[in-house]
């Protein structure tokens, strides 16, 4: 019954699409006020999308074997909370999702824009829209998670085990308030050029929602990178994994366009870097998503589908696409009031410097992530291109842009002088000794280490300064960056000094290296809800005397029948000791991975630093000088 709710709450919600589109159109002809019509039916079109997911929920909940979806992703050993979350947790599941949050920004922007031209708010529903109706057209002919199975199973398939995880539930919502969020800014930046509204009025309307997608894409990241840590045993908080790619991409596009946003806000300059980082934002976003659900990337998170699904979001893909360039090339004109004058040493050229890094950065990730596919395809060789490619390429281009970062928040807008900035070169100079030190005192590989921890410093040394002396001036600006540094700095850090051991151990067997032995001491066995668990004791003890137990585990689910590896981490100040074991097929042996891992919780809380400053940005009252 509800699955039948919620297929024909979605079907009402494709008619209600064009009842919008038909009543938009006609106010836009007449615009003398919004018509009232159109903001009844937008709620009523996202009342019916959230109906038809809480049918979705509700079969999972029931175990309502008749529902495909739920059939193929549920069963009924499995924990509530995870058929909850198994809703989200699959491809049919996942797109009602995003249709949900497309209908919610297309209400909240109703709601937030009543102080804009009627004309800009009726045209930025009728782009949203045209989006909202490529979805639903989507799911109902290629995805629908309400698939009726005759005879009905007495039992369904499972979730896959590694997705029965409290961070990865709601890392998807997260993530996708992200992705679907640029949505608006592509609709709105499309209306604004249509009518020519690109202002600094626009700006200051646009940068909310700019940062709230902003906010939300980085703690779906962060919490996707967690999740990988500790659930796949990777050891690491990134692997440049394909699907890792394509949601860092639109978030290095909507960084540079929060800076972008900033300057046009302030002097109405690079408004063509707004347009077409608006557009390229949400581009990326469904590029993403054409790339996850094509099937044609290699990773542990994309869905398996069939190409039918990936070639509709293909053309969907290209459809809005040649929309925008269409937009951009016959409707964009620059502002006649535009200050086209730029000094060289201001703000705006600080921020337009690392633009272009930034976009490089693009760039690099964009080739990594997909010229492995076109290989593929034109020649039948399958590559993967990994960390040494990302490293080689990033790593030089991070110094100059790590320079420009600090200094250029100690610029003037329009024009500078730094005459009065001593401290700037001082910093400077600690920073490169302090580096130096580092570097010889630990014996690692000396000229770009040296020089890129030298600017790690510099930023940070900066930033502090900034909040002693300025107190709560420029807050968010000085702890997003402060984050960004202490980012940095964690990422080498932990680069540097890991460590790591890989061996095959049997129970009672001791590995020694000349910092510490690893003790295999004892195995045991628990049964848990829907899965057996064997739990391995292992002792480390260092060269001091101290002593860490860990108890790394091995899953082994009863439906579906695969095993998975649950690390064990011990977290501290300093650094996470981590260790996973798995199987050696046939042996008695088991495959030990023990590593210590610097200052992997600094990392994680620089990131939440960062999303916090996009934060306090949001929520003030007044642009900060």
């Amino acid at each position: 019954m509800a699955s039948l709710i919620g297929f024909y709450s979605l079907v009402l919600g494709v008619i209600i699409s064009f009842i919008i589109t038909f009543f938009s159109v006609k106010n836009f002809k007449e615009p003398i006020v919004f018509d009232k019509k159109i903001i009844h039916f937008s709620f009523l079109q996202f009342f019916l999308v959230l109906i038809s997911f809480l049918g979705l929920i509700v079969s999972f909940v029931n175990s309502d074997f008749s529902n495909e979806t739920v059939f193929n992703n549920s069963h009924t050993t499995k924990p509530l909370f995870y058929k909850i979350t198994g809703t989200w947790g699959n491809h049919e599941g996942s797109l009602l999702l995003w249709l949900l949050v497309l209908t919610l920004f297309a209400v909240l922007f109703i709601i937030k824009s009543n102080k804009q031209p009627t004309r800009y708010r009726i045209l930025t529903l009728l782009f949203q829209q045209l989006i909202i109706l490529g979805f639903f057209i989507f799911v109902l002919k290629t995805s629908s998670p309400f698939n009726y199975i005759y005879p009905v199973p007495n039992e369904g398939l499972g979730l896959n085990p590694i997705l029965q995880d409290p961070a990865l539930a709601i890392h998807p919502p997260i993530l996708y308030l992200g992705y679907v969020g640029s949505s608006i800014i592509f609709s709105s930046t499309l209306a604004a050029v249509v009518l020519n509204y690109i202002s600094k009025e626009w700006a200051s309307h646009i940068k909310d929602w700019v940062i709230i997608s902003w906010i939300f894409l980085t703690l779906g990241i962060l919490l996707g990178s967690i999740w990988a840590y500790y659930e796949l045993g990777w050891g690491g908080f990134w692997f440049w994994d394909p699907v890792e790619n394509v949601s860092l991409m639109p978030w290095l596009a909507l960084t540079t366009l929060i800076h972008c946003i900033l300057v046009l806000e302030k002097r109405l300059l690079l408004t063509s870097w707004v347009v077409i980082l608006s557009i390229s934002t949400f581009t990326l976003s469904m590029c993403g998503t054409f790339l996850v659900r094509s099937g044609i990337l290699n990773s542990v998170h994309t869905f398996a589908n069939d190409p039918e699904r990936g070639l509709f979001i293909l053309i969907f893909l290209f459809s809005l696409i040649f929309m925008s360039l269409f937009v951009f090339f016959f409707f964009y004109r620059e502002n006649d009031k535009t200050d086209y004058s730029i000094f060289f040493l201001s703000k705006e050229t600080s921020i337009i410097v690392n633009n272009w890094f930034m976009m490089y950065f693009l760039s690099v990730v964009l080739i990594g992530t997909t010229y492995p596919i076109f290989l593929e395809v034109i020649s039948s060789e399958k590559i993967s291109v990994g960390p040494p490619f990302y490293n080689k390429l990033i790593a030089p281009f991070l110094i100059p842009f790590l320079f420009f970062m600090a200094i250029g928040p100690k610029l003037k807008w329009v024009k500078s002088d730094l005459s009065d900035k001593i401290y700037l070169i001082l910093f400077l100079i600690i920073s490169l000794f302090l580096s130096i030190f580092i570097v010889q005192n630990f014996k690692i590989e000396f000229l770009l280490n040296t020089i890129l921890i030298t600017f790690a410093f510099y930023l940070f040394f900066i930033t502090v300064r900034d909040f002693v002396s300025k107190k709560y001036k420029n807050l968010s600006q000085n702890l997003a960056h402060f984050g960004f540094s202490l980012f940095i700095l964690s990422i080498l850090f932990n680069n540097i000094f890991a460590t790591e051991v890989i061996t095959n151990l049997k129970v009672g067997d001791t590995f020694k290296t000349e910092k510490f032995n690893i003790n295999f001491e004892s195995l045991s066995q628990k049964n848990k809800q829907n899965y057996k668990s064997i739990v391995g004791k292992l002792i480390i003890e260092n060269s001091k005397g101290s002593i860490e137990v860990m108890e790394p585990e091995l899953r082994i689910y009863n439906q579906p029948n695969i095993s998975t590896s649950e690390a064990d981490i011990k977290t501290g100040f300093l650094n996470d000791k981590f260790m996973t074991i798995n199987i050696v097929q046939n042996q008695e042996y088991f495959n030990v991975r023990y590593q210590i891992k610097p200052f992997m919780i600094w990392i994680w809380f620089s990131i939440l630093l960062i999303t916090s400053g996009g934060l306090i940005s949001m929520l003030k009252k007044k642009y900060e000088n």
